[in-house]
């Protein structure tokens, strides 16, 4: 078979080129992946953070902020440096609430506890999500807790369960696919103040917590009351 049938056989029999032997190889050129050249700013890192607090993979944050995945995984390993620098001795905390928590909640003193996606539609329930990592450990120990903050308190909770990051992406994934936005990550602070505020209240109304919540309580760690938010809707139970 010549060369020209075999070119037409690849390329089909109307080609935009002439076959010539220089246009094969130029039809056959592999082009590499080009990659926005970006600043790496105190906004890119802040980005990346987030992204990495609600579970991504170094891959998976490259592809959404359109980075090398070899810078990204550069700016992941310069994070974690930071956050041990920070408090060495510490178990990594991540920690999730889903988008519209404060809706008819009130809070004080804390600017960013903040919640882009407030939404009437949750009713005052709350979702939150603890996962714990042992440092140089790949699996996590998670707990959720659900949460009624206009009146009952904690309805709910699990945990804490043993998962590795793959599974805690899916575990987020259904902890969370009732709602119309993504999870926001939180501070553990938030998620204590949220939680345990929540119990406070409700118990000062007569509702006790679920009784599963005794196992997932320490899990959240040492909290000095009084909660920075004021719990009802508006501050009235409902």
């Amino acid at each position: 078979m010549s060369t020209a049938w075999v070119v037409k056989l690849a390329f089909g029999s109307s080609p935009c080129l002439p076959f010539t032997s220089r246009n094969v190889c130029r039809r056959l050129t592999v082009r590499p992946i080009r990659y926005k050249v970006l600043v790496i700013d105190d906004e890119m890192m802040q980005s990346v953070r987030e992204l990495r607090a609600r579970g991504l993979s170094p891959q998976e944050i490259a592809r959404s902020v359109g980075m090398r995945p070899a810078a990204v995984a550069d700016l992941v390993r310069k994070l974690a440096a930071e956050r041990n620098a920070t408090n060495p001795g510490a178990d990594v905390v991540d920690c999730w609430v889903n988008a519209g928590w404060s809706t008819g909640l009130s809070v004080a003193g804390h600017p960013e506890w903040r919640d882009p996606g407030s939404d009437d539609s949750t009713g005052g329930l709350i979702s939150a999500v603890v996962a714990h990592r042992r440092r140089h450990r790949r699996s996590v120990t998670v707990c959720v807790y659900l949460i009624d903050a206009y009146c009952l308190g904690v309805k709910n909770a699990t945990g804490p369960d043993a998962m590795d990051d793959q599974a805690l992406r899916r575990f987020i994934d259904h902890v969370f696919n009732g709602y119309d936005a993504p999870p926001e990550p939180a501070p553990i602070e938030l998620v204590r103040d949220l939680v345990l505020g929540a119990a406070e209240y409700a118990h000062g109304l007569g509702f006790a917590p679920h009784p599963d919540f005794e196992h997932a309580r320490a899990h959240l760690g040492a909290w000095a009351a009084p909660s920075a938010i004021t719990f009802g809707c508006h501050g009235k139970p409902t």
